[in-house]
């Protein structure tokens, strides 16, 4: 029995995503473990400069030059700044609210990007996905639960990094194609270092020597960084879109069970119901793009 190329390739794709996910799972773990050790900004400027170095022997390697008119391109400015806004707030969500909570609220970054990109880009999105995007973001509300007893303004941190996450994405999108994967990964990095430097400024938080547990953790936030990274590309060019993007949720779970395991965070009813509401509209919308392709014959 003969298995179909495409399919096997989707297969090892799909596999390629989930390694991704768990490998993001467990970034977020260490840092949240690492901010108890260093302050905030110290972590981003170490973890930037250390990717950036590694994305710099990747680029080189590869024969790109790390300074080209592009770099300066419009998308790209935009994609720093988006970039500067979504790791700042996002690691300032770990060190403060659960990790589970926090990665809920990450997987809203699709309907984000998918209904920006309908506003922005023109992109026909049909009433369907419209009203999945709203059933999404009310998951959203649901797990943030503003105006109740139970709402943390801290928690609007992690919408705040999502909707930099999101807006990165949609600048990628529009960035030059010359760029390489390599190139995006450096810049993108060089941003993350930018940005502890400047919450550094405004916190006036002065940098510490790391201990060797510290270092330790920084060492692996930056491999396991980088790993995470390489196997979303090799995710992303693997398979079809269509059928490796879905395993993007299992980044859910990982980070709900290192949550419970690791750092003793519970699950509420408000956040199983707001993260169903978040994933099963980002897998209808997936869904029914894959459908509106086909009917083009994309």
């Amino acid at each position: 029995m003969t298995t179909d190329p495409a399919h096997r390739r989707n297969i090892v794709g799909a596999a390629w995503m989930i390694a991704a996910m768990a490998a993001f799972a467990v970034e977020d773990a260490l840092v949240k473990a690492v901010s108890d050790l260093l302050p905030v900004g110290q972590i981003l400027t170490l973890f930037g400069l250390g990717g950036a170095a590694i994305f710099v022997a990747i680029a080189l390697r590869q024969g790109d030059a790390l300074v080209t008119p592009d770099v300066f391109a419009p998308a790209m400015r935009l994609r720093v700044l988006f970039e500067i806004t979504g790791r700042l707030f996002y690691v300032l969500a770990l060190a403060l609210i659960p990790l589970s909570t926090a990665t809920v609220i990450l997987q809203a970054t699709p309907l984000v990007v998918v209904a920006s990109a309908a506003l922005i880009f023109g992109e026909r999105v049909g009433w369907r996905r419209w009203t999945a995007i709203c059933l999404g973001l009310l998951g959203v509300m649901i797990i943030l639960r503003p105006g109740t007893e139970g709402f943390s303004a801290l928690s609007l941190l992690a919408l705040v990094g999502m909707l930099g996450f999101a807006g990165r994405d949609l600048a990628s999108r529009a960035a030059p194609r010359s760029l390489s994967t390599a190139i995006l990964g450096l810049y993108g990095f060089l941003a993350l270092a930018a940005a502890g430097l400047l919450f550094s400024a405004w916190q006036g938080a002065s940098f510490r020597w790391p201990d060797a547990r510290a270092a330790l953790l920084l060492v692996a936030v930056i491999l396991i960084g980088i790993g995470a990274y390489s196997c979303l590309m090799k995710a992303m060019r693997t398979g079809d879109v269509s059928a490796v993007t879905p395993f993007r949720y299992t980044r859910l779970l990982f980070g709900a069970a290192l949550g419970i395991a690791v750092f003793g965070e519970t699950l509420t009813l408000g956040m199983l119901v707001g993260s169903g509401l978040i994933v099963l509209s980002g897998l209808f919308i997936l869904w029914r793009g894959q459908k509106a392709s086909l009917r083009a014959g994309i």
